[in-house]
């Protein structure tokens, strides 16, 4: 850039969006006389810096978030067309957001058994839970979000740094009473956020049991469920919760034959958690199978 090769290297100077750097030591050469332009380089040295660090702070952590920081961090240096500042940047930044999915049991064991009066194998829980997950995962991606699917002891689970964890579970396959029909939520009893466990929790019992028509087994949850050994293998930070969409008895049939109205409901409960929505008050059943 010839026009500019008087310019002094090291020293910072914003021109319509433009950052360009140059050397303090030639800037010294100047003539002291000119102490009000001097003077607004400084302010313009510490304008850039307080948009930075602004920057460096809301952005969310490197662990919720993937793809290059310094490409998106350019494009909201660089100056946009009034066309191009049409298009919001919220929906590039949602889909970044990474949501882990577990599908119980899967890859490790049947979990629950299903057999017939032979004895005879007729469901798991495993295939029951591995197909609520996968659809959820469909869903949520389209959704914008980058969701992993998990096994039941993967790898990926240690030190697993997200906005939120859903592990996907069922319950028994015996028959129990009448009143075992259902479904379960519980958050980590470990966490070190329990006001965000609290809404992750009680946006699934709401979203899922609006969306199920299901009740909610509260005087059911077991410490298994709260102590669920993921809880213990992820980063502090994620949030988690355990959700059993139902039993593998008495709701077989709905869990069978509408899975995609079970899986909405997880979607739901988690979209509601993720995008801040309101929740509404849900009556809680006091059924204890």
């Amino acid at each position: 850039m010839t026009g500019n090769s008087l310019l002094p290297p090291l020293q910072v100077y914003a021109l319509k969006g433009t950052i360009w750097i140059y050397d303090m030591e030639t800037a010294s050469q100047r003539p002291p006389q000119r102490r009000t332009r001097s003077f607004r380089g400084v302010q313009t040295v510490l304008g850039v810096a307080i948009l930075l660090a602004t920057l460096f702070t809301a952005l969310p952590s490197r662990g919720l978030v993937v793809g290059n920081f310094y490409d998106r961090l350019s494009v909201i240096l660089t100056p946009r067309t009034n066309e191009e500042q049409q298009v919001p940047f919220a929906p590039q930044a949602q889909s970044q957001i990474r949501i882990g999915i577990v599908a119980g049991h899967s890859g490790n064991d049947s979990g629950a058994v299903c057999l017939d009066g032979n004895g005879n194998v007729t469901l798991t829980e495993a295939d029951v839970n591995l197909k609520i997950a996968a659809m959820v995962q469909e869903q949520l991606t389209q959704e914008g979000y980058q969701v992993d699917l998990l096994r039941e002891y993967d790898a990926r689970l240690n030190g697993y740094r997200a906005l939120a964890v859903v592990s996907i579970h069922n319950d028994s396959c015996e028959y129990i009473n009448d009143e075992a029909t259902g479904f379960k939520v519980a958050a980590a009893l470990n966490t070190n956020d329990v006001n965000r466990a609290n809404r992750l929790t009680a946006c699934l019992v709401d979203r899922y049991q609006g969306l199920t028509d299901m009740s909610f087994h509260a005087g059911s949850i077991t410490p298994d469920m709260r102590e669920y050994h993921s809880f213990r293998e992820i980063d502090p930070s994620t949030v988690a919760a355990i959700i059993e969409t139902g039993f593998l008895n008495l709701d077989r049939e709905f869990l069978t034959k509408q899975t995609d109205r079970v899986a909405e409901g997880v979607v739901e409960g988690i979209l509601c958690f993720a995008r801040n929505q309101n929740i509404a008050p849900t009556p809680i059943s006091n059924l204890a199978p």
